[in-house]
Parts: structure tokens; C-alpha cells; sequence
């Protein structure tokens, strides 16, 4: 096999993982795609083996640390120990008011949304370390700007995200690893066809897919002024980006009630 670049990518079966993998694969990546979703694996095999790439996948609990660590070494045993890209995607979302959530799903979305990004995180260090210019790319969201109602316990584990990939980005440097945050709004995937908030119906849900993977590839590979800036978090879209900027500028008061006034509280 030729050791090209290469992507490892959680959640790979579908939606923005789904994207994202066939985005790295038209750029000659050698595609590391991994899910629960078998089915959905072997279709995106052959759309990637269509477009004359490389792909290896295989099946990934991502809350089992071990089983995060045997994923990843198997794949870039497949790459000459290449690993250029690690993208943390695999996640899920649960809507609703905070008590009537039975709290046995707020503990898998935890363990699926941060212990999940933590073992691809620990399991992938090393690899990233000995392979110049590599990154780390952490789905993060928009609901990591500010806690956001009927979707408290998921924009918690996104706050999560968002500060490990900060401290990272800081603690990684000196290795040459970069680690950034993707900030989506609500997307067009499974994981909203039956959400319903404050906040959807005020803003709606208008990102793709492919906007998110096309976001991503420009994350990995930064314009100049991004790399002199040295940006960490990367908004996705434009109702996204007003809201980063917003909070960013606004004193707390008046994003309190921003988010208040989206969310119909």
C-alpha cells in the first residue's frame, strides 16, 4: 500500500462522518472509517473505492477505550504509521426538557459525546506525534457557546469538547499537533429528523452535511490568515458565526438573553 496521507474518522458511517470521509478520499487520503454502523460501512466503502482511494474500516464502540486503542493501531499499521488526521466525530444528540430525560440516556450521550472523544484523543497521540503537521478535529457545536435549553446535557458535553481541544491545542503544540473545534448549528442528518426545540423552530436547520465536511477539510489545511491567527474553533455557517461573534462581544446579560429569546424560555 502507498502511505499517503491518511484520516482516521469516528461516526464514518453516515452523516457528517459520512461526508467528511468521501471530502478526504477526493483528495487522495487513505480513508480509516469506523462506526457501529456495518451496513453503512461497506456502502461507503464502495463509493470511496469508486473515486480511486484507499479505505479500511472496521467496527468501533467509540466508549470503549480498548477498543479505540486495537482500532487505531490496526489502521495505521495499514498507513507505515501515518496518521494525519484524527477526526473525533461520532456523537449523538437528545432533545428535551432536562427531567423527563430518563437519566440513563443523559449518561450515554456523556460517554458516547466526551469519554468518546477522550479515547479517540489518548488512543491517537502517538501516531499524531511522530507525523509532521498532524491535526486533531474535535465536532464540537454551536450549543458549546452557551447552554442552551432542552438541549442542556448535550451543550454540556460540547462545553467538554471545547475546552479539552483548547487545552490540547496548547499542551500539543510543541509536537506539532494542531487541535481544533468544528461549531455547527443544527444539521440536516439523522440525528435531527425528530428533534424539536425553542431553538430549531427560531432558527431552523439549514447546514448540510457537506457544509460541515467542506468546513472541516479547510480546518485541516487552514487559509494564512487562520494559520497567523492560529484559529482554534471554526463556526460552520453564517447564523453560527454571529453567535460566536456575538457572545464574543456581548456582555453576559445580553447573551443570556439571546439565547433565551431563540429558545422561546
Amino acid at each position: 500500500m502507498t502511505h499517503g496521507k491518511s484520516v482516521f474518522i469516528t461516526g464514518a458511517a453516515a452523516g457528517i462522518g459520512r461526508a467528511t470521509a468521501l471530502s478526504f478520499a477526493k483528495r487522495g487520503y487513505v480513508i480509516g472509517a469506523y462506526d457501529l454502523d456495518e451496513v453503512g460501512l461497506k456502502s461507503l466503502t464502495d463509493e470511496v473505492e469508486a473515486l480511486g482511494a484507499t479505505i479500511v474500516t472496521g467496527k468501533l464502540d467509540v466508549t470503549d477505550a480498548d477498543e479505540m486503542a486495537s482500532s487505531v493501531a490496526a489502521f495505521v499499521a495499514t498507513t507505515g504509521g501515518r496518521l494525519d488526521v484524527m477526526i473525533n466525530n461520532a456523537g449523538i444528540l437528545i432533545a428535551g426538557r432536562f427531567e423527563e430525560i430518563p437519566v440513563a440516556r443523559h449518561h450515554r450521550e456523556i460517554d458516547i459525546n466526551t469519554k468518546g472523544v477522550v479515547n479517540g484523543l489518548h488512543a491517537a497521540f502517538p501516531y499524531l506525534k511522530s507525523t509532521p503537521n498532524s491535526a486533531v478535529v474535535n465536532m464540537a457545536s454551536a450549543s458549546a457557546i452557551y447552554g442552551q435549553a432542552e438541549l442542556a446535557n448535550y451543550s454540556a458535553t460540547k462545553f467538554f469538547v471545547r475546552a479539552v481541544t483548547e487545552a490540547l491545542d496548547l499542551e500539543w503544540a510543541r509536537y506539532g499537533i494542531r487541535v481544533v473545534a468544528m461549531w455547527p448549528l443544527y444539521v440536516q442528518t439523522a440525528m435531527t429528523t425528530d428533534v424539536k426545540t425553542g431553538t430549531t423552530d427560531s432558527l431552523g436547520i439549514r447546514l448540510t452535511a457537506q457544509d460541515i465536511a467542506d468546513d472541516i477539510v479547510k480546518a485541516v489545511d487552514p487559509s494564512r490568515p487562520r494559520r497567523l491567527v492560529h484559529q482554534v474553533h471554526f463556526p460552520v455557517g453564517r447564523q453560527a458565526k454571529a453567535l460566536a461573534v456575538g457572545a464574543r462581544f456581548s456582555p453576559a446579560w445580553m447573551t443570556r438573553l439571546v439565547n433565551k429569546r431563540l429558545a422561546g424560555s
